[in-house]
């Protein structure tokens, strides 16, 4: 969870994000105006800074302009218009994080721009397995983490390709340096060369001032980019110079910028068919796939799912500040014998929805199939449970326990009266 400082200048919206924030666990402090978020950022630190990109006095541009100044910069969302989303991609130039538009699509949206960029693709910790082929994989890796060379990881969405990249970067020699993660299919083509190899004042509209890019970010330590496969022909043409030179040049310079980074790639593809399909540089995929490692699905490992799914309530219970629930053999049995073609992930959002539904009591097999019935096919990726979703069900089991007295449905979920009246009427529970 974290620390999040919202700037908006219209109290009603502020104070809905400030209650699907704080509903979903992060600690948020409001400012009415870029002056009073400014003021508050140098009273103590955040993990995010939300903001609203017209406001009087100090605007959202500005404002991300002087959060860019600062030491150690949190990440930053523009809030922005539907109509004003040219300025909004100017931002993310600029060096926001993201945006979102405003009315919020759903409260849904705006956690999940949140979750991209505080909370790990995977619960963290060590991977939990017994399975002979995955420990041997291991072993490899462990190995390889002491040679400075590039790496490829290849798996199914949800197969904890990030946890070995970071893996690979503890075990190394460059642990003591950054460790930045990229993920490639989420850059607009327009924004990726800036956002890799950064850009020189002056180098496209609006560029006020330089900034680094991701590599050189990731100086002296790990550089993963996920789904590296998804990356335009142009840039591939581009990843392959600073690979061969060991040095980038930022968008608008004419300098060169030498780089010492340990780079590690990701994807769910099969980069060499991309290859044969001439989707892939040949002469890339060999930079990248100097070691090549492939994570097998959760289902060719079933007899992992006990222990996992231990170790997953374990971590998700402590995260909502739940006491640990057991898992009751009848739905220990019915997850053992899913597919599970969300892998992990879908694993651990099926146990993190039974678990707040239960409130920390045990897990039964009717807390989890109905999760399981309506699974997508493997080919679909993870199976995204979302927080609207949970957050229903959760309304709907504190007000059974509590026999329908909304004070103390509200007092069970920790909220105010206010706060869970409003989600009643936002989910039409009468």
């Amino acid at each position: 969870m974290g620390r999040i400082l919202v700037a908006d200048d219209e109290p009603s919206f502020r104070e809905l994000l400030a209650d699907i924030l704080e509903t979903a666990g992060h600690e948020v402090v409001e400012a009415r105006d870029g002056e009073q978020a400014l003021a508050a950022l140098e009273r103590g630190a955040y993990d995010l800074v939300l903001t609203d990109q017209r406001m009087p006095g100090i605007g959202g541009l500005e404002l991300l302009r002087r959060i860019r100044q600062r030491a150690a910069p949190p990440p930053v969302v523009m809030l922005t218009a539907y109509g004003t989303i040219p300025e909004a991609v100017e931002a993310v130039r600029l060096g926001a994080a993201d945006y979102l538009t405003k009315p919020l699509p759903s409260p849904a949206a705006l956690l999940a721009a949140v979750d991209r960029l505080l909370v790990p693709e995977v619960a963290a910790g060590p991977f939990v397995t017994a399975d002979p082929t995955l420990l041997e994989l291991l072993e490899l890796i462990d190995t390889v983490a002491r040679r400075d060379v590039a790496v490829l990881i290849s798996g199914e969405s949800g197969t904890g390709k990030e946890l070995v990249a970071r893996r690979l970067h503890a075990k190394s020699g460059r642990a003591g340096g950054p460790f930045v993660a990229v993920n490639c299919a989420a850059l607009p083509e327009t924004l990726a060369e800036s956002e890799l190899f950064g850009h020189e004042k002056g180098a496209f509209t609006g560029a006020e001032q330089a900034r680094r890019g991701r590599f050189e970010e990731a100086g002296r330590g790990t550089l993963l980019l996920d789904e590296v496969g998804e990356l335009a022909p142009a840039l591939q043409a581009k990843l392959l110079r600073a690979l061969e030179e060991r040095s980038i040049r930022r968008l608008g310079g004419s300098a060169d910028i030498a780089v010492d980074v340990r780079l590690v790639a990701a994807t769910n593809r099969d980069l060499a068919a991309a290859v044969a399909a001439g989707e892939f540089r040949q002469d890339l995929y060999f930079r990248l796939a100097v070691v090549a490692v492939h994570l097998p699905p959760l289902r060719e490992r079933a007899g992992d799912v006990p222990a996992l799914a231990r170790h997953l309530v374990a971590a998700l219970a402590a995260r909502h500040h739940l006491p640990e629930p057991g898992i009751e053999a009848s739905a220990m049995a019915a997850l053992q014998r899913h597919r599970w073609p969300g892998n992990v992930r879908e694993l651990r959002n099926v146990l993190e929805r039974a678990l707040i539904v239960r409130g920390g009591a045990a897990i039964r097999a009717e807390d989890v199939e109905p999760a399981l019935a309506g699974a997508v096919p493997s080919d679909a990726g993870a199976v995204p449970l979302s927080r609207e979703v949970r957050e229903r069900e959760a309304l709907l089991e504190a007000l059974r326990r509590a026999h329908g007295n909304r004070e103390e449905a509200a007092r069970l979920l920790e909220v105010s009266v206010r706060t869970l009246y409003y989600r009643l009427r936002r989910f039409g529970i009468s």
